[in-house]
């Protein structure tokens, strides 16, 4: 999953990334970054009413201070009477405390609600994206791995921007005006408090590389340990059917300890970073507050100036090591970025130019179709039949030989590359049918169907939201799932388990040919879908099936001849190729693969041995 798909919509950085997740949130961020931005002015200022309630209104030193600000002190009685009156400086320090107060609530709430509108937009956009990413890109990349990449990424870059991102306004209004204030009160001392400045961002830097190294690490694990255990839960039956508990327990903590390692190495290097951050933070206040004191000893400075200037290094401190952290987290976020970025940039799937609907109820022609998976040999060789409208297709063929893979392309779920033939319905080449329009027409069910954590009504009704209880019914009654159902204590209303867990391997796949029914579609297709069935029951669906749909193309794919005798024309493939095809009665007794599994299945070749 390292390399990144080309997409003609491509971001071309982070901060575009970032610059389309922040839609509906910039706003908040902006308040947010205002009232950090007057906090830190309110930061600022109380240290100067201090100095000169020292210097000035206490000891009657001549004041430096801007006209502006001298106007405000000489409207208010001027030094002298502060002096005398020292509570109205004191209502100023809190009037000022108060101010930053507001604007620090303001800053938290405004922040707050734009990092949780950031992640709602994310992942909405990252779940409508994948939405509409191609089947093959799923079937490269792990269930477990993508839903990391849509939390604990995210929460990443949630944590930069609204905890770091936000704040570099503040920053740098600090950083701005501590320096000019310092220097106007001791140019000296303050040459001396940037000393150890450069050899923070220094060492932030060289730390850099090194922390988005191991959290990326971190969080390629992450993402493997989550696979793990979303395989483990939803294939649970499984594990313990094959008594697999121990074996896949051992290799989830195999992994676990590996992900706790690489998270204790990345907080040695943390550790490290920051322990030497705060060495370096606290010898630069030393230096100060030495040195300051010396100069006041010497008279090179006034206490005021001395109490001010302690304040502003202490206010220097924090924007220094926030720019440490910043460095340090932008390591995360970028690694972060980037794995999104992966999922964002991927191409979405999309029709041809010139696409539209188009009649469903035709011909399905396949034309010297020929297919192969990514990477992998050829899977369909110049496969060529047609199948008119209204009648019934049989496939048949052994595992691997490519059934399913003919109905995916039929699908469109994988593209046909040119000049590897093509599928038309009705003489129109797929390809230039809407996507959306050919699947509402074609009704699939899969061999393993999947129902989801919902009632059974829900699961049926969920291509249709708005279809009645008796279209369900009658659904369930061409699946013979009605009386099933009705011998629930529930009824429609049972609650089915994840991946329908609740229900036997028959029940689910009558489920899921009641749910494709309910679409009413031109044409179905039942991929080994009555395998879990018993006989009799293949039997009362396909006759239901011919009763009420005896209009619609119908491909049934099936291992059992019985389900495949009455078929219009029946399909036997043999790695990758049409090998026959005919109806049951010139199969049977073609001498081929057909008759030799008839005989099996029927017994004729035993008797005949006997």
């Amino acid at each position: 999953m390292k390399e990144k798909t080309e997409n003609k919509a491509k971001h071309s950085s982070s901060a575009a990334l970032i610059w389309r997740f922040l839609r509906g949130s910039k706003a908040m961020f902006l308040v947010g970054i205002l009232s950090a931005a007057v906090t830190a002015l309110a930061d600022m200022i109380n240290p100067q009413i201090i100095r000169a309630a020292i210097d000035n209104a206490l000891a009657g030193k001549p004041a430096d201070f801007p006209p502006a600000i001298m106007a405000l002190v000489e409207r208010a009685g001027g030094f002298a009477y502060l002096g005398e009156h020292l509570e109205l400086m004191a209502m100023a320090i809190v009037a000022v405390a108060a101010v930053r107060a507001v604007c620090t609530y303001l800053f938290r709430v405004c922040n707050t609600k734009g990092a949780e509108t950031l992640v709602k937009t994310a992942r909405d956009s990252l779940y409508a994206h994948i939405e509409r990413l191609p089947y093959a890109w799923h079937m490269k990349n792990r269930t477990g791995d993508i839903i990391q990449r849509c939390t604990s990424d995210i929460e990443t870059i949630k944590r930069f921007i609204s905890e770091q991102l936000t704040s570099i306004f503040r920053i740098v209004i600090l950083l701005v005006l501590s320096l000019v204030f310092m220097l106007g009160m001791n140019p000296l001392l303050t040459l001396i408090a940037f000393v150890p400045i450069p050899f923070i961002i220094g060492y932030s830097l060289y730390f850099h590389q090194r922390i988005g190294k191991s959290f990326l690490e971190c969080d390629e694990n992450e993402g493997k340990l989550s696979a793990m255990a979303q395989e483990n839960l939803t294939g649970v039956r499984v594990v313990r059917a094959f008594g697999r508990e121990r074996y896949e327990k051992d290799r989830f903590e195999a992994q676990n300890s590996h992900y706790t390692r690489l998270w204790i190495d990345l907080g040695k290097i943390m550790s490290t970073y920051w322990s030497t951050a705060d060495l370096m933070s606290g010898l630069q206040v030393m230096l100060v507050v030495i040195f300051g004191a010396v100069f006041c000893i010497r008279g090179r400075m006034e206490p005021g100036e001395y109490v001010a200037f302690i304040s502003y290094n202490a206010l220097l401190v924090w924007p220094i090591r926030m720019l440490g952290r910043m460095i340090s987290e932008m390591s995360k976020a970028g690694v972060s970025l980037d794995r999104i970025a992966y999922i964002m940039d991927a191409e979405e799937e999309h029709d041809a130019p010139g696409a539209a609907e188009a009649p469903m109820d035709g011909d399905i022609c396949f034309e010297h179709v020929s297919f192969a998976y990514e990477n992998s040999p050829e899977m369909l060789h110049d496969i060529t039949f047609t199948m008119p409208a209204g009648t019934t297709l049989g496939i048949l063929g052994g595992t691997g030989s490519g059934k399913s893979t003919m109905m995916a392309l039929l699908d469109k779920l994988y593209p046909i590359e040119e000049g590897h033939g093509r599928i038309t319905i009705g003489g129109v080449d797929i390809r230039s049918i809407e996507t959306a329009h050919l699947r509402r027409n074609i009704g699939m069910v899969l061999q393993e169907p999947y129902l989801f954590s919902r009632t059974l009504a829900e699961n049926i009704a969920i291509t249709r939201p708005t279809i009645d209880t008796e279209e369900i019914r009658e659904a369930t009654r061409a699946a013979c799932l009605d009386e099933t159902i009705e011998s629930f204590a529930k009824g429609y209303d049972t609650y089915v388990g994840e991946r329908g867990v609740t229900l036997s391997g028959g029940q689910k796949q009558r489920a899921a040919i009641a749910r494709m029914l309910t679409q009413k579609t031109p044409i179905m297709v039942f991929d080994d879908s009555l395998s879990a069935v018993d006989t009799e029951t293949d039997a009362k669906i396909r006759a239901a099936l011919q009763k009420r749909f005896g209009s619609a193309s119908i491909i049934l794919i099936s291992h059992r001849i019985t389900t495949l005798a009455k078929a219009d024309k029946i399909l036997v493939l043999d790695k990758g190729r049409i090998v026959e095809q005919g109806t049951h009665d010139e199969l049977k007794s073609a001498g081929g693969i057909y008759q030799k599994i008839y005989e099996i299945q029927s017994g004729v070749g035993e008797e005949a041995a006997v």
